[in-house]
């Protein structure tokens, strides 16, 4: 048996933009994600450069697949319930001689999920967010609404009853009788 998970094609569009001011003595440009669209078939396999000028250039990504998994659904209902619901990509600098002397980023993953986003923020990957559009935004939500069972709330217990412990974590106790000895007269 066969089960499909909700999926959507998506290209990712890198920008590599000027820095002004002092900064560009060390750095005179930066790359940083753009925007994620939807896939289109003529845009072929691989990255092409869509723009230059002598203030950015804009390279294109085509062939993401964003896959929803009902096991992280926590992850998309996060996501889905901020207040501006984003595309997590995480991206890596690659060199390659096809595109110059200089590396360029390539992605390597999208996702909706704030679970795979902070995983990839754990592994100290680069990841950047753009906004989703609402086409998006109401298919991920959709997918919440059907999967998405929220943790029942378990009862805190009173501090009171926490066990005392030293800045080591081991076991500690508090006397509320006089010390011995060393009293003055």
């Amino acid at each position: 048996m066969i089960h499909l998970r909700p999926t959507r094609h998506v290209a990712v569009i890198m920008r590599r933009q000027r820095i002004e001011g002092p900064m560009s003595r060390w750095q005179p440009w930066r790359w940083e994600l753009d925007s994620v669209v939807d896939n289109e078939p003529a845009f072929g396999a691989g990255p092409r450069l869509l723009l230059q000028d002598g203030a950015q250039q804009r390279w294109l990504h085509p062939g993401f697949a964003v896959e929803l998994f009902r096991d992280d659904a926590e992850g998309y209902f996060l996501n889905v319930t901020t207040d501006a619901p984003c595309w997590f990509v995480m991206w890596r600098m690659q060199e390659d001689p096809a595109w110059g002397d200089a590396p360029m980023p390539v992605p390597c993953m999208v996702s909706l999920s704030y679970h795979d986003a902070g995983r990839w923020l754990d592994a100290q990957e680069t990841v950047e967010q753009v906004p989703a559009p609402a086409d998006v935004v109401d298919w991920l939500r959709a997918f919440v609404d059907a999967f998405h069972v929220a943790e029942p709330r378990r009862r805190k217990r009173p501090e009171s009853f926490r066990s005392l412990t030293d800045r080591f974590g081991n076991p500690a106790s508090i006397s509320t009788g006089k010390k011995s000895g060393g009293g003055h007269g």
